[in-house]
């Protein structure tokens, strides 16, 4: 019998509702996850109490869902969803059923869930409740659909991008059926909005196998939520830097650089403009041209229609447009990059997507670069060593500096920073304040 160690603050809210004569149970994904020895982010509660009962019993609560039955009870501000026994009715936007019905039983609720794995509950009194075979599916690493798939995909058709995203994260495979029935109901991935469509995107690209992307390609999902990746998955390189298509080379890049939204985003978008440029010479070499400024416009409009936050697109955008920029083996030109880029973190960050991009290029290529990166690396490191000025912000002057010298305000004192900073990138050893001062009188 499968034992659960639940945490005291799920646990009390379970003991509190059982001892006022209701059912209750942790449900849904913290069942899966422990089950696989997974630590859980959530621990989600269902019970036979309805909303207003749950709001008796629980001194601080929230109405996070109150018109699907969810009530989040606050435990020294920790949340837990409290969600009432339900069935739901017809689905009519691809989301939301039109009206929820309470119910006293248990497995009607459990019928409602997406996937086996997530339609287990538990109880310390009770034990598993698995009545759709579950833990089965865990031990054999199958994402199965409770009941028929195209009904729970025609319920909600986010749950076709869920079950790669799942499959992404545990390694799992789709059942036989639900492939299918994905490839037959993706274009109703339309109606869902941008916004859920991108966490479940950021959870699959973040997952210890965002290369299952091409799951989603052979499902028919990108064509529908992001067709500029099939175009890439088509595009050849028939060139002596590279050994796959633009798009296995997209898989492989990912697959190289560390699970962080940001660095998975940029190098999931770093080649998607080469489609744009690709021109074939003579001798039948294919060339991509220009390509990282194309990439950077086309992963700009992707972001904001997927409704990214500013500050990722801005960090996405940035390191795709710089990935193809190999700073010459002189600190001058390094320190010169790394201002351009916009600074210490995101040039980490650059360094990051160059040996990514690097590793998913030909075998015959990729010594010699790793070589030529390794020596970039060195002279970075030398620079953080002796924190070398490398903005307008870290100048040993200020505007105001000039103004007191006897400046006038302007435009000009910009034009004099900006100059004086050019030559500390040069020189960062002329970084003093009274150096500095001097240049300017000069100037």
């Amino acid at each position: 019998m499968a034992i659960i160690e639940i945490p005291p603050k799920a646990g009390r809210i379970l003991r509190i509702l059982q001892e006022n004569g209701y059912e209750a149970y942790v449900v849904g994904g913290c069942v899966r996850d422990s089950l696989l020895g997974r630590r859980p982010e959530d621990w989600d509660i269902t019970t036979s109490a309805s909303p207003a009962q749950v709001k008796r019993l629980f001194a601080h609560t929230a109405d996070t869902g109150i018109q699907h039955g969810t009530v989040t009870v606050l435990d020294d501000h920790e949340g837990f969803e409290v969600t009432t026994y339900r069935i739901d009715g017809d689905y009519e936007d691809g989301r939301h059923p039109k009206q929820v019905t309470f119910t006293a039983s248990l497995i009607e609720d459990l019928k409602r869930r997406d996937f086996t794995i997530n339609a287990m509950a538990y109880s310390p009194e009770s034990g598993l409740v698995d009545e759709f075979g579950g833990m089965k599916d865990l031990k054999e690493r199958m994402i199965r659909c409770v009941g028929r798939p195209e009904e729970r995909f025609g319920e909600d058709a986010l749950r076709m991008l869920r079950a790669v995203r799942f499959a992404a994260q545990l390694g799992f495979e789709l059942a036989d059926g639900v492939k299918g029935s994905i490839h037959e109901l993706a274009d109703n991935l339309r109606m869902v909005s941008a916004e859920r469509i991108q966490a479940e995107l950021v959870k699959l690209v973040v997952s210890p196998r965002p290369h299952w992307l091409r799951l989603a390609y052979e499902c028919g999902i990108t064509a529908v939520i992001l067709p500029e990746f099939d175009r890439i998955m088509m595009q050849r390189q028939n060139n002596p830097h590279h050994a796959y298509s633009t798009g296995e080379h997209t898989l492989v890049a990912m697959q190289n650089i560390p699970a962080d939204k940001v660095l998975r985003l940029t190098m999931l978008f770093h080649d998607m403009g080469k489609p744009e440029v690709f021109e074939t010479d003579e001798a039948g070499i294919d060339h991509f041209h220009g390509h990282a400024a194309h990439s950077e416009i086309l992963a700009g409009k992707i972001l904001r229609r997927l409704k990214f936050d500013n500050e990722t697109t801005r960090q996405v955008c940035t390191l795709v447009g710089f990935h193809s920029r190999y700073p010459k083996l002189s600190a001058y030109d390094v320190r010169l990059c790394a201002y351009e880029i916009g600074g210490r973190e995101l040039f980490d960050r650059f360094l990051l997507v160059k040996r990514a991009d690097i590793l998913a290029q030909h075998p015959d290529v990729i010594g010699q670069k790793l070589d030529y990166l390794k020596e970039v690396e060195h002279i970075w490191q030398d620079v953080k060593a002796h924190e070398d000025c490398l903005s307008l912000g870290e100048l040993a002057v200020s505007g105001s500096d000039l103004i007191a010298e006897g400046r006038k305000p302007g435009p000009r004192i910009g034009e004099l920073l900006q100059a004086l900073l050019m030559e500390v990138l040069q020189y960062p050893e002329r970084n003093t304040k009274e150096y500095l001062l001097a240049m300017s009188r000069e100037m």
